[in-house]
This record gives C-alpha cells, structure tokens and sequence, in this order.
C-alpha cells in the first residue's frame, strides 16, 4: 500500500464553495484512496456536503469562521489574522501535520500568507508560481506566472531547475526540456538578464536538465520544450493572453457549429472529434498551480473551476509529494 498522503485544504476559498471544494475531494477520494484530507472552514456549511458514503477515517474537519475574502489585498488578508481558513491550512503545511496545502482562494493572499509562514529553500531568493499549459505532445510547466516580477539571472536559473524538477515529479518517465521565453530564438536576441541566464544554463551540465535555448510565445505549444521559464510579469501576460485566445477559439467555434443548419448537421456528424476538441482544451485538465520555492508545497486550484478541476488539482497535490518535489529541488539547486 502506498504512503499516506495528507493534504490541508482550503474549503472554503474559490467560486461555490465549501460544496465545489467537497465535492472535489470526494471525486479525488474516490479513485485515490491513499489520501488524508484536512478540511479548514466553517464546519456547519462543509457537513451538509459531506457524502455520506464519504468515510469518516479520510478526513478531519477544523472549525474557523473566518475566511479570506475574494477581493483582499495581500496585506489586507494577512492582517485578518491567524484564524482564516487559508491561514490555518498554510500553518498546518508549517507544523508538519500536512504534507502539501491546497487553496482556491485568493491567489495574492495565498502567496504572501505562505511566505509568512514557510521558509525558502537555501539558496533560492525567489519563489515562483508554476502552471500546467498543454503542448502537441503533453504538458508544459511554464514558470513565473506572477509570483516574482522583478527577476534576475540567478533566478531565472533556480527556475529553470525548480521548474524541471517540478516536472520530473510530475512526469517521471518523460524528460524536462528547459527553454527561456524570449523575443527570438537567436542567442543576441533579448536582454542582458536572458541572456546571463541563457549563458549559465548553456555552460552548466550538473544543473540535472536538458537546456533547449530561448523559445518564442508562439512555439510554447509546440512541445519541444516543456518547461518555460520567464520573470512574472512576462509570465502573467503569456498566461492570460493564451487563456484568453483559448475561450475565443472556443466561442467562435460553437457559434460557427449551432447558427445554421449547415453547422448543426455538421456538429452531429464530427461529435467525436469535437469532444476530443474539447477535452484536449479542458481547463479542468490543467488545473493546479504550484508555489514553488519554499521548503513546503503550496498548490493553488483556479477559483473558478469546478469540483472536477478541483480534484485534478488534489491529484497534483498527490503527484508532487510522491514525486519528492522538495528534495529534487534541494539536490538539483546545490548541485
């Protein structure tokens, strides 16, 4: 039997929840029974979604009433103290009565909570948020997604080498191909922080990774590389630029299949692959986003996704924790 996974969550953090949380974790549950559940919230509002065919022997449930609001500052969710949902699952990682945390919550609160209470890893200045982007052939781990605006070579390389770890953890049987995010991939394109930290990845063979150069926005999906670093700023723009040009391929197409007859009767007779469409492009797929850089796991789950995308989420929880993140962090940073 496997190691017993336990996980601090967030209830009551994201759109619809605690119900989208505890559904989440109870779809989780169901096809991963390795899993301990720590459930922060209000426990009047968590039990009247608990399932009852949901064993009471997978979860424990740590009553507060108090919660971090959707539209707090960073600073202002720290000041409502010790006793939020999300404070409290941070600090449950901080005891080490959880191995990773998990929150749908306000993303800024999450990330300052956590540099409240979790240490660096030595030798790491700067923390950076890593996301899942699908490519031709897999995933992608792209990172810094906003967590660190300001960047310099040095920690560009840590993310190169978090990043790959991230990626051998999640994916142990696939090789990390680390390429930078520039504006050409010519070596004198870009400036002179990429271009340090493209020298130092060149020349460095005990950073436990295969450096693929620069790469362009445009080829970010074509999978020869598959993890793409960049500063915050960069990486928050790329972010919401694909999501965005995501939903409008989307919309345009399920117009373009329901305004005419023509298109209904197109629509029956390629139902197949449009749902292979669909679900290659399911955001729920690619949900959970990791905090990377402290000495504990922080995943954060999209506000906005479902009890299914909350689960995937729980899954990353399980893959990063299985996969040793931390320790390929440690070993690959002091190398």
């Amino acid at each position: 039997m496997s190691k017993l996974i336990t996980i601090a969550v967030d209830a009551m953090g994201g759109d619809s929840s605690p119900k989208k949380i505890i559904d989440g974790i109870a779809h989780h549950f169901d096809k991963n029974r390795n899993s301990f559940y720590q459930i922060f919230g209000d426990k009047n509002q968590i039990n009247k979604f608990i399932s009852r065919s949901f064993s009471n022997d997978c979860y424990e449930i740590i009553h507060t009433n108090e919660v971090v609001k959707g539209d707090d500052t960073p600073l202002g969710a720290a000041k409502r103290g010790k006793n939020t949902s999300m404070w409290l699952a941070v600090e449950s990682v901080k005891a080490k009565k959880a191995d990773i945390v998990i929150s749908a919550g306000n993303t800024g609160a999450l990330l300052v909570i956590a540099k409240l209470n979790l240490k660096m890893i030595e030798n790491i200045d700067k923390p950076a948020l890593a996301g899942l982007w699908p490519n031709k052939n897999g995933t992608n781990i792209v990172l810094d997604l906003g967590a660190s605006i300001d960047c310099s070579e040095k920690n560009l390389v840590d993310f190169g080498i978090m990043g790959s770890a991230l990626f051998k953890a999640l994916f142990p049987n696939e090789e990390s191909k680390v390429a930078i995010l520039n504006i050409g991939s010519e070596e004198i394109k870009g400036h002179e922080i990429l271009k340090k930290a493209y020298e130092i990845l060149n020349s460095n063979n005990n950073f436990n990774l295969k450096f693929n150069g620069y790469i362009e926005g445009n080829e970010i999906m074509d999978g020869i590389s598959n993890v793409i670093i960049t500063d915050g700023f960069t990486g928050n723009v790329a972010l919401k630029t694909a999501e965005g040009t995501a939903n409008f391929i989307t919309n345009e197409l399920k117009k373009t299949m329901t305004n005419s007859f023509v298109g209904k009767l197109s629509t029956l007779l390629n139902m197949n692959n449009l749902k292979k469409f669909k679900k290659r492009l399911d955001p729920r797929l690619y949900n959970g986003a990791i905090f990377i850089g402290l000495d504990s796991p922080v995943v954060k789950s999209h506000g906005g996704t479902d009890y299914i995308g909350f689960s995937n989420s729980l899954s990353v929880c399980d893959k990063v924790i299985r996969g040793n993140l931390i320790e390929k962090i440690k070993q690959n940073i002091n190398s």
